[in-house]
């Protein structure tokens, strides 16, 4: 089991460090840990995802079954996002929406794509015990 001071990793391709940074840093609020000639490593909402460069990109995205992001504990942390994604007019994948409305697992999610297409999707359960 995870402890609270242990972080998750992810390591994702990425075509420009500049436009990855500006992206991630910049545009949706990740801290810059580190940089280096081949990579950028990021506080990810407190895990850790590192954009290595690379020429091996996604040319046609799909949502499934390549794609990360964050299921929020609170609602307003949610919203917070959307709000800031639309401000800063980041590229939606996947419009904020609600699934499977009735049922234990309705939630809300949107998608983001990144300079690289990478997909991030970031959820907020009706159910606390669907987060998983």
């Amino acid at each position: 089991m995870r402890e609270p001071d242990n972080v998750f990793h992810l390591a994702i391709p990425c075509r420009d460090l500049d436009e990855a940074q500006e992206f991630y840093v910049t545009r949706l609020g990740a801290k810059l840990a580190r940089r280096y000639a081949d990579r950028i490593t990021l506080d990810f909402f407190g895990d850790q995802v590192v954009c290595h460069l690379t020429d091996k990109i996604d040319p046609r995205p799909e949502m499934y079954p390549r794609h990360f992001g964050v299921t929020f504990r609170h609602k307003d942390d949610w919203d917070r996002l959307v709000r800031l994604a639309q401000a800063r007019e980041l590229e939606f994948f996947q419009e904020p929406m609600r699934r499977f409305e009735g049922l234990i697992e309705e939630h809300w999610t949107f998608m983001l794509i990144d300079p690289s297409n990478n997909l991030l999707e970031f959820k907020y359960y009706l159910d606390p015990r669907m987060m998983y």
